[in-house]
């Protein structure tokens, strides 16, 4: 059975489903959102099997345009501010702050090269989604077994001291604007992206990673609610979530 004629009904249907009231049309955006998720994951996962012949962080580069090409579906802009700051001749952690499913396209952003990622093991059996992930060399944590989430984070943390690993603080101003689940709101819009300067962690210890890591987090809100235009004690910017670069 053809299966571009299907997608081709659900896409018009999409189309006209956004002519009506604003609920119908976030539930349009989102479903829309959702399967430009999974059909170019299919879609790239065979690119990067031809492309590469399997799992390989290389296979990313692949990923990352697919994902960039979502902005144009929804008439996102990104400015970003520091780019330059990530182009670093040694291994770093990148940190970025987390507010929705809409993440991922920030991130593909500003990914810089040879870039590996952690995510949740959830995300590994979401079909064509996980594949591609996998394929992208993604290290996928259980984050039910806290014991090995801990284990992983804390091996980070260990090399960030051993070897002198900076970290790279990414900020990405607020969503609220054109997109909010609550109010069924999802239009477009403009996110800025910041790349604050890199915290060094030389002279740490082990012993030194949590207070390393209360102060990125201290300096991620504070530039939140700056490029967010909000005021401090009126919103809450996520915690972030580690990105580890090498």
């Amino acid at each position: 059975m053809e299966l571009w004629p299907w997608l081709s009904a659900a896409l018009l249907l999409l189309l006209l489903l956004v002519q009506l009231n604003s609920t119908a049309k976030f539930y349009a955006k989102f479903t829309l959102y959702c399967v430009l998720c999974f059909g170019t994951s299919a879609l790239a996962a065979v690119i990067c099997l031809l492309r590469h012949g399997g799992r390989t962080v290389e296979n990313m580069r692949i990923i990352s345009w697919f994902v960039r090409s979502f902005k144009y579906f929804y008439g996102l802009r990104f400015e970003v501010q520091g780019l330059e700051k990530l182009k670093v001749d040694q291994p770093c952690v990148i940190i970025s702050n987390h507010q929705s499913i809409l993440d991922m396209m920030g991130l593909m952003e500003i990914l810089p090269g040879r870039c590996v990622q952690i995510a949740k093991q959830e995300l590994l059996f979401m079909g064509p989604v996980g594949l591609v992930m996998y394929l992208g060399g993604v290290f996928f944590i259980n984050r039910q077994r806290s014991s090995t989430a801990v284990t992983v984070m804390a091996e980070v943390g260990e090399r960030m001291v051993r070897e002198n690993v900076p970290i790279i603080p990414v900020v990405y101003s607020s969503f609220s604007s054109f997109y909010n689940p609550d109010t069924k709101l999802f239009t477009s819009g403009t996110i800025k992206v910041e790349v604050l300067d890199a915290v060094p962690t030389t002279g740490l210890t082990v012993a030194d990673v949590p207070n390393l890591m209360d102060t990125c987090y201290g300096n991620m809100r504070t530039t939140f609610f700056r490029v967010s235009k909000m005021p401090q004690e009126n919103g809450a910017s996520g915690r972030a979530r580690v990105q580890p670069a090498q």
